[in-house]
């Protein structure tokens, strides 16, 4: 199951710049193997490879020299809760927000 699996996928700390906050995380090779290659994943494919993480981040790049290693980012001071940025705002699958 992802969950089992899931204990091997390593985060980053969060770091940021003046508009987004950032994270990688890095998966392992067997779970990596079994991803979809070549394009950004939806939160529900993040998730069901076993990316655990709070509400409204985004994966916004591929690293294609190291594709396990999945980019995300959110707007600063998004809820974690709701996965809303401020002002109630939604966000896109690649973590920007919805104008």
């Amino acid at each position: 199951s992802p969950q089992a699996m899931s204990h091997d996928i390593e985060y980053s700390e969060k770091y940021a710049d003046e508009d987004y906050e950032y994270r990688h995380v890095i998966l392992p090779k067997h779970i990596a193997k079994t991803m979809t290659k070549g394009r950004l994943l939806l939160e529900t494919e993040w998730r069901g490879l076993g990316v655990t993480q709070s509400r409204g981040w985004g994966h916004y790049a591929i690293h294609k020299p190291e594709p396990h290693i999945l980019l995300f980012r959110r707007p600063n001071n998004t809820d974690p809760v709701t996965g809303l940025a401020p002002g109630g705002k939604r966000i896109d699958p690649t973590g920007k927000i919805i104008n």
